[in-house]
Protein backbone atom coordinates (compact mmCIF):
# COMPACT_ATOMS: atom_id res chain seq x y z
CA UNK A 1 0.00 0.00 0.00
CA UNK A 2 1.36 3.37 -1.03
CA UNK A 3 0.30 5.14 2.19
CA UNK A 4 1.45 2.53 4.71
CA UNK A 5 3.91 4.91 6.41
CA UNK A 6 1.35 7.67 6.64
CA UNK A 7 -1.25 5.32 8.11
CA UNK A 8 1.19 3.77 10.57
CA UNK A 9 2.19 7.23 11.79
CA UNK A 10 -1.44 8.18 12.24
CA UNK A 11 -2.22 4.93 14.09
CA UNK A 12 0.74 5.43 16.43
CA UNK A 13 -0.37 8.97 17.12
CA UNK A 14 -3.92 7.94 18.02
CA UNK A 15 -3.57 4.53 19.65
CA UNK A 16 -0.20 4.01 21.26
CA UNK A 17 1.64 0.75 20.90
CA UNK A 18 1.54 -2.88 19.84
CA UNK A 19 -1.72 -4.61 19.07
CA UNK A 20 -3.72 -1.38 19.31
CA UNK A 21 -1.84 0.04 16.33
CA UNK A 22 -2.54 -3.11 14.31
CA UNK A 23 -6.26 -3.05 15.20
CA UNK A 24 -6.58 0.60 14.29
CA UNK A 25 -4.68 0.03 11.04
CA UNK A 26 -7.21 -2.70 10.17
CA UNK A 27 -10.18 -0.43 10.90
CA UNK A 28 -8.70 2.30 8.71
CA UNK A 29 -7.97 -0.15 5.89
CA UNK A 30 -11.61 -1.28 5.93
CA UNK A 31 -12.82 2.32 5.78
CA UNK A 32 -10.49 3.12 2.89
CA UNK A 33 -11.58 -0.05 1.10
CA UNK A 34 -15.21 1.02 1.44
CA UNK A 35 -14.30 4.34 -0.19
CA UNK A 36 -11.92 2.86 -2.77
CA UNK A 37 -13.80 4.24 -5.78
CA UNK A 38 -13.20 7.80 -4.62
CA UNK A 39 -9.57 6.99 -3.77
CA UNK A 40 -8.92 5.44 -7.18
CA UNK A 41 -10.56 8.35 -8.99
CA UNK A 42 -7.92 10.76 -7.63
CA UNK A 43 -4.46 11.25 -9.09
CA UNK A 44 -1.68 10.09 -6.81
CA UNK A 45 -0.09 13.08 -5.12
CA UNK A 46 -0.64 15.64 -2.41
CA UNK A 47 -4.42 15.86 -2.90
CA UNK A 48 -4.84 12.09 -2.65
CA UNK A 49 -2.51 11.88 0.38
CA UNK A 50 -4.45 14.64 2.13
CA UNK A 51 -7.73 12.87 1.43
CA UNK A 52 -6.35 9.54 2.73
CA UNK A 53 -5.08 11.31 5.87
CA UNK A 54 -8.46 12.94 6.49
CA UNK A 55 -10.46 9.73 5.98
CA UNK A 56 -7.98 7.71 8.06
CA UNK A 57 -7.97 10.27 10.88
CA UNK A 58 -11.75 10.30 11.03
CA UNK A 59 -11.86 6.50 10.97
CA UNK A 60 -9.30 6.37 13.79
CA UNK A 61 -11.30 8.79 15.92
CA UNK A 62 -14.53 6.84 15.28
CA UNK A 63 -12.82 3.54 16.09
CA UNK A 64 -11.34 4.87 19.32
CA UNK A 65 -14.70 6.29 20.38
CA UNK A 66 -16.30 2.86 19.93
CA UNK A 67 -13.55 1.15 21.93
CA UNK A 68 -13.63 3.70 24.73
CA UNK A 69 -17.41 3.57 24.91
CA UNK A 70 -17.47 -0.21 25.35
CA UNK A 71 -14.38 -0.90 27.45
CA UNK A 72 -11.54 0.75 29.24
CA UNK A 73 -7.99 -0.16 28.34
CA UNK A 74 -6.08 -2.08 31.02
CA UNK A 75 -3.13 -0.36 32.67
CA UNK A 76 -0.77 -3.22 31.85
CA UNK A 77 -1.62 -4.07 28.28
CA UNK A 78 0.48 -6.44 26.21
CA UNK A 79 4.15 -5.55 25.85
CA UNK A 80 5.41 -5.18 22.31
CA UNK A 81 8.33 -7.22 20.98
CA UNK A 82 11.82 -5.70 20.67
CA UNK A 83 11.41 -4.60 17.08
CA UNK A 84 8.08 -2.89 17.75
CA UNK A 85 9.52 -1.05 20.74
CA UNK A 86 12.44 0.17 18.59
CA UNK A 87 10.00 1.45 15.95
CA UNK A 88 7.89 3.07 18.66
CA UNK A 89 10.98 4.81 20.06
CA UNK A 90 11.94 6.03 16.59
CA UNK A 91 8.47 7.48 16.03
CA UNK A 92 8.62 9.20 19.41
CA UNK A 93 11.90 10.83 18.41
CA UNK A 94 10.41 11.84 15.05
CA UNK A 95 7.43 13.43 16.81
CA UNK A 96 9.87 15.55 18.86
CA UNK A 97 11.50 17.02 15.75
CA UNK A 98 10.78 20.67 15.01
CA UNK A 99 8.83 21.70 11.93
CA UNK A 100 9.48 21.40 8.99
CA UNK A 101 11.85 18.51 9.84
CA UNK A 102 9.01 16.36 11.22
CA UNK A 103 6.91 16.92 8.09
CA UNK A 104 9.92 16.25 5.87
CA UNK A 105 10.60 12.90 7.57
CA UNK A 106 6.93 11.90 7.51
CA UNK A 107 6.67 12.64 3.78
CA UNK A 108 9.85 10.64 3.18
CA UNK A 109 8.44 7.71 5.19
CA UNK A 110 5.27 7.89 3.10
CA UNK A 111 7.36 7.26 0.00
CA UNK A 112 7.38 10.68 -1.60
CA UNK A 113 10.38 11.47 -3.79
CA UNK A 114 12.76 14.29 -2.92
CA UNK A 115 11.27 16.28 -5.79
CA UNK A 116 7.70 15.82 -4.50
CA UNK A 117 8.74 16.70 -0.95
CA UNK A 118 10.53 19.78 -2.24
CA UNK A 119 7.46 20.89 -4.16
CA UNK A 120 5.23 20.50 -1.10
CA UNK A 121 7.65 22.24 1.28
CA UNK A 122 8.96 24.85 -1.22
CA UNK A 123 12.52 23.45 -1.08
CA UNK A 124 14.99 22.25 -3.70
CA UNK A 125 15.62 18.53 -4.14
CA UNK A 126 19.20 19.05 -2.95
CA UNK A 127 18.00 20.86 0.18
CA UNK A 128 15.58 18.00 0.92
CA UNK A 129 18.40 15.49 0.48
CA UNK A 130 20.84 17.37 2.72
CA UNK A 131 18.24 17.97 5.44
CA UNK A 132 17.18 14.32 5.45
CA UNK A 133 20.78 13.18 5.85
CA UNK A 134 21.23 15.57 8.78
CA UNK A 135 17.95 14.53 10.39
CA UNK A 136 18.81 10.84 10.01
CA UNK A 137 22.21 11.44 11.62
CA UNK A 138 20.53 13.31 14.49
CA UNK A 139 18.00 10.50 14.99
CA UNK A 140 20.75 7.85 14.94
CA UNK A 141 22.65 9.73 17.66
CA UNK A 142 19.52 10.14 19.79
CA UNK A 143 18.56 6.48 19.40
CA UNK A 144 22.04 5.25 20.36
CA UNK A 145 22.10 7.14 23.67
Amino acid sequence: MHYRGLLFTLCRRYSGHGVEVDDLMQDIAITLWQQRERLLSMNRGAQQAAWVWKVARNAAIDSLRRVRATESLPDNWEMADEERSHIDALHEHIEQLPEPDRTLVNLHLQGYSYREIGQQLMMTEKNVSVRLVRIKDKLRKEMST
